[in-house]
């Protein structure tokens, strides 16, 4: 009963136009600058705490330091794949994610949990200006990109994000391909199901609430569009790989 009323809450909110996604589900715009290779800026928000690891009041553990590293391991992930979506290399954005998890795993400090994720925000930050040296996405692509990463839980068809960006349907999806390298569709399905994994992995949230979050029309298009990316179903995923880390 707990679990229908939780849902039946979040449905009749978002009818009625009040829906706001949780903080921890528009994590991706907290990293802009990162992803942006803006590392003048990257450097100003991590000195007045804009980019501070635990900025947030949303507590992991009641242990500091495992908290400090829950946060670490989040941020982590969303950096490496908001980067990926962006024009950073998989294999090179996975692999210096997980060389940072595997640092931060020797962090015997929260002091020093917080000065590695700095090294590690302004890595990313570094490898992404020289990104952008060599390869110019328009500006309507990356206002589209921004503005899928900070509603998730919205109408991202096609025609909602052309009215958003103020293109034509069908040159705003051939103009996506051709600067992105995959198809629009499948991008916001990759996005929500990105957030979808952290959440399954790092919270105890419903599979109900996590698929009305993210904006799937029903929990079976939540698992069937899972699956499709995943290979695995919700259920099976955090069976594998809830509080892994």
């Amino acid at each position: 009963m707990k679990v229908r009323n939780e849902l039946n809450a979040l449905l009749y909110s978002k009818k009625m136009g009040n829906f706001k996604i949780p903080e921890h589900l528009t994590q991706y715009s907290k990293f802009a600058s990162v992803v942006g290779g803006e590392t003048d800026t990257v450097k100003a928000e991590l000195k007045n705490g804009a980019l501070a690891l635990l900025s947030n009041e949303r507590v992991l553990s009641k242990n500091s330091l495992k908290n400090a590293v829950y946060h670490f391991v989040i941020a982590a992930s969303a950096i490496s794949s908001a980067c990926i979506d962006t024009g950073l290399g998989q294999t090179e954005a996975y692999t210096l994610s997980d060389l940072y998890v595997m640092k931060v795993d020797e962090c015997r400090t929260v002091d020093g949990v917080c000065r590695l994720y700095e090294n590690m925000c302004l890595d990313f930050a570094e490898r992404m200006q020289e990104i952008r040296k060599e390869t110019v996405i328009s500006l309507h692509i990356r206002k589209c990109i921004d503005y899928i990463y900070e509603n998730l839980g919205a109408d991202l068809s096609v025609k909602a994000l052309a009215e958003v960006i103020g293109l034509n349907s069908t040159y705003l999806s051939r103009l996506f391909r051709q600067e992105v390298g995959i198809s629009l569709k499948r991008f916001v399905k990759e996005a929500r199901v990105d957030t979808a994994q952290n959440l399954l992995r790092y919270s105890d949230l419903s599979y109900s609430v996590i698929s009305t979050s993210l904006g799937f029309s029903t929990q079976s298009v939540f698992i069937a569009v899972f699956k499709e990316i995943t290979g695995m179903t919700p259920k099976v995923y955090r069976e594998k790989h809830y509080n892994k880390n």
